[in-house]
C-alpha cells in the first residue's frame, strides 16, 4: 500500500484474489487480481485484515487453528463477498448485452478492475473504456506494466476527477462513440453520494447513452444504516473511519423512481436474499452482505 493506490480499491481486488485462490469452484474467478499486487503487499494487505480482527469479530478472538483460518473467515465474512457478488453480476450482466448488439464497456471508477485481461475473445469484439481519479489510474497502469499483462488494443483509459471533469468529454478524448449501445459499470460508489451527486451521475451516463444502453450498480437498501448487522456496522464505522462516510440508501420505490427521471429502466434488481440464492448458496463460509443490492437498468429514449 504505497500512498497512491486507492485502499478501497486494493482491499477489493485482495478480497477477489483470495477468493479466486481459495475457493475450489470460485463464484468469479479474478486471478489477474493477485498479478497487480506485488508478493510483499498482498501478504502484508492480509496482516492487516488479520490485526483487525478485535475490530470485526472480537468474539471469535483466539478460535481458529492459525493465522491463516483465521484470515479466511475474515476475508469470506468481511471483506469478498460484496466484491465477488457484484463482479459476477456486472460480468453475466455484460454477457447479455454483448448478445443484443452492445459495443463499448464502460467502467467508472475502475480501480483494480482486471476485465480486460481475463477476457481476450470479448475484447476482440468490444472497446473497453477505464474511468478513474488520476492518481488511482497511473497506479493501476504502473501495475499492469509491473505485472508483464499484455494491455489488449481495445482498451482506454480515460483520466477523470469526476467531482470536477466532464464524463462525456473524458470518455470522448479516449474515443468513445456516443452513437453505439453501451454498457456501464458503476460499482461500489454509490453509498458515498448524497443523492444529488447519485443524480447528476445518472444524467451524466443518459446523455452519453444510445437508447438500449445498460447500466450496473451496487447500492445499499432502506434498511442500511439503521442494521443492527455486526458486519454492515463495521462497514459504516470503516468508511467513516477513512474519510470517506457512507451518505445514502434506498427502497425499491425510491430508486425505480429516481432511474426513471432520467430514462433508465430497471430490468434486474438483486435484493440480498436473491443474491444469496443465486451465488452463495453452497459456498462454507461465504454469504450475501446484508442491506446491499444489485441493479441493472436500461435507458430508453
Amino acid at each position: 500500500m504505497n500512498g497512491k493506490a486507492s485502499i478501497t480499491a486494493l482491499m477489493s481486488a485482495f478480497g477477489r484474489a483470495f477468493h479466486s485462490e481459495k475457493d475450489a469452484n470460485p463464484i468469479f474467478d479474478d486471478r489477474a487480481a493477485r498479478k497487480l499486487m506485488t508478493e510483499e503487499e498482498y501478504l502484508g494487505i492480509g496482516k492487516y485484515i488479520l490485526e483487525g480482527m478485535d475490530f470485526f469479530a472480537p468474539e471469535k478472538k483466539g478460535t481458529f487453528e492459525n493465522d491463516e483460518a483465521a484470515l479466511e473467515y475474515l476475508v469470506n465474512t468481511q471483506i469478498a463477498p460484496t466484491p465477488i457478488a457484484r463482479g459476477r453480476f456486472c460480468e453475466d450482466s455484460l454477457k447479455t448485452a454483448l448478445l443484443t448488439g452492445t459495443k463499448q464497456y464502460v467502467i467508472i471508477g475502475a480501480g483494480m478492475d482486471t476485465f480486460a485481461f481475463r477476457e481476450p475473445e470479448i475484447m476482440k469484439k468490444c472497446r473497453v473504456f477505464e474511468v478513474d481519479h488520476p492518481l488511482t489510474q497511473a497506479d493501476k497502469i504502473e501495475r499492469v506494466k509491473r505485472s508483464g499483462m499484455e494491455l489488449p488494443d481495445s482498451l482506454r483509459y480515460a483520466a477523470a476527477d469526476l467531482s470536477k471533469d466532464s464524463l462525456k468529454e473524458k470518455l470522448v478524448e479516449a474515443g468513445f462513440d456516443a452513437s453505439k449501445k453501451t454498457f456501464f459499470s458503476w460499482l461500489g460508489v454509490s453509498y458515498y453520494l448524497t443523492l444529488d451527486q447519485t443524480e447528476e451521475m445518472l444524467e451524466n451516463i443518459a446523455h452519453i447513452s444510445a437508447d438500449g444502453s445498460t447500466l450496473v450498480f451496487d447500492c445499499g437498501d432502506e434498511g442500511m444504516f439503521s442494521s443492527g448487522v455486526k458486519r454492515v456496522e463495521n462497514m459504516i464505522a470503516m468508511a467513516a473511519a477513512g474519510g470517506e462516510p457512507m451518505k445514502s440508501c434506498y427502497s425499491y420505490s425510491e430508486l425505480e423512481k429516481m432511474l426513471e427521471r432520467h430514462g433508465f429502466l430497471i430490468y434486474e434488481a438483486l435484493s440480498p436474499k436473491d443474491i444469496q440464492e443465486r451465488y452463495f448458496d453452497g459456498h462454507k463460509g461465504l454469504s450475501a452482505f446484508e442491506h446491499i443490492c444489485l441493479v441493472t437498468a436500461v435507458i430508453k429514449k
